[in-house]
C-alpha cells in the first residue's frame, strides 16, 4: 500500500514513542509498587491497565502490513479491543468515586474511546483506500499517545503523593 509507505517514518516514530513510554510506565510502577495494594486492586486496574493497553495500541503502529485489507483488519481489531476497554474504564469511573476530577473522566475514558472510534473509522477508510485514511489514523494515534502521556504522568504523581503521605 503506497500511502502507508509514505507515512512510514511517522508510524515508526509514534510506535517507538508508544513502546518507550510503555517501558517507562513499567519502571514507574515498579518504583511505586508499595502503593499498589490488594485494597486498591480495582482502582489500579481501572487506571493503570488501560494506559498499558493504549500505549500498546500506539506501539502497534509499527505493524508491517503490505496489503490494505490486512492493515485495516489489524487497525480495526485494535480499535475494537481498545474501544471496549475504554468504554469499560469510563463505566467503572462513573460507578465508583475513585476520582472527582472531570479531566480524569475525560482522559481515562472519553478521549481514549473517541480515539478508538476514530481508529475504527480509519480502518474502514484504509480498507476502502480513502485518500484521508492515513491522516485519520495518525490523528487517532496521536490522541491516544498525548492523552496517555498525561495519564502516565498523573499516575506517577499519584504514586509519589501516596508514598510521601505514608512516610510523612
Amino acid at each position: 500500500m503506497e500511502k502507508l509507505e509514505r507515512w512510514h517514518d511517522f508510524f515508526v516514530l509514534v510506535g517507538t514513542a508508544g513502546a518507550t513510554l510503555l517501558a517507562l510506565l513499567f519502571v514507574a510502577v515498579s518504583l511505586g509498587a508499595g502503593v499498589l495494594t490488594d485494597k486498591k486492586a480495582a482502582a489500579t486496574r481501572a487506571f493503570f491497565s488501560p494506559v498499558v493497553v493504549h500505549f500498546t495500541a500506539v506501539f502497534f503502529a509499527l505493524f508491517p502490513a503490505h496489503k490494505a485489507a490486512t492493515f485495516a483488519a489489524m487497525v480495526g481489531g485494535c480499535a475494537a479491543i481498545g474501544g471496549g476497554i475504554a468504554l469499560f474504564t469510563t463505566i467503572e469511573l462513573l460507578r465508583h468515586s475513585w476520582t472527582s476530577y472531570v479531566q480524569d473522566h475525560l482522559a481515562y475514558g472519553l478521549l481514549p474511546a473517541t480515539a478508538y472510534f476514530a481508529l475504527l473509522v480509519a480502518a474502514a477508510m484504509v480498507f476502502n483506500e480513502h485518500d484521508y485514511a492515513m491522516i485519520v489514523l495518525a490523528c487517532s494515534l496521536l490522541l491516544l499517545l498525548i492523552v496517555n502521556i498525561r495519564n502516565a504522568w498523573d499516575l506517577t504523581l499519584s504514586m509519589v503523593r501516596s508514598q510521601t503521605k505514608r512516610r510523612g
